[in-house]
């Protein structure tokens, strides 16, 4: 496995080794001692797999106090995926890094806990899967305000987003409550 610091170091992009023939092609989507030598070494304690439609923005979810780490692989289709910082303590405190994670690509991101995590959907469908480091849990959920314009996050043009309720009601980040 590849991995590459994105322009908040501790977001990073999982790039697996692909072997690929006239059959198709295999990766090891998971590798726990790589992902361990690489600086990673987490337990994983859930699975979530969800499937949205094109314009879809889920986001940017959080949990207080039990942050989740997330390593996020697209089955089928494309989007735009941003972790925004909300350690407070962080340098890159505010801070939001977006990238472009594909089925096609095969490109990974790993966005360690204390992050808020979202994602716009580009392609006509797309199915996310990803890892987690703690469990959901609906009492801890917290979640930013995706067009907060002090985070000013660069959001591929769609026209308005499909947004659930919650997301609607998302905090601005000078009003969430975020960690030490």
């Amino acid at each position: 496995m590849k991995i590459t610091p994105t322009a908040i170091p501790d977001v990073r992009i999982v790039e697996p080794v692909v072997f690929g023939d006239e059959r198709g092609f295999f990766l090891e989507s998971f590798n726990r001692r790589a992902l361990a030598q690489a600086g990673l070494d987490r337990d994983f304690v859930q699975d979530n797999h969800s499937r949205s439609r094109r314009g879809v923005l889920r986001g940017l979810h959080y949990q207080i106090p039990r942050a989740q780490g997330k390593l996020v692989r697209i089955l089928s289709g494309e989007i735009y995926d941003v972790a925004v910082d909300l350690r407070r303590s962080s340098p890159s405190f505010g801070r939001w890094v977006g990238v472009s994670l594909s089925a096609e690509n095969k490109r990974m991101l790993w966005i360690p806990e204390g992050f808020a995590h979202g994602f716009l959907v580009l392609s006509e469908f797309a199915e996310v899967f990803y890892k987690v480091t703690e469990y959901y849990a609906p009492q801890c959920e917290r979640s930013l305000l995706w067009n907060d314009p002090d985070l000013a996050i660069a959001w591929p043009a769609c026209g308005d987003p499909i947004l659930s309720e919650k997301d609607r009601q998302g905090a601005r980040l000078n009003q969430a409550e975020v960690y030490d």
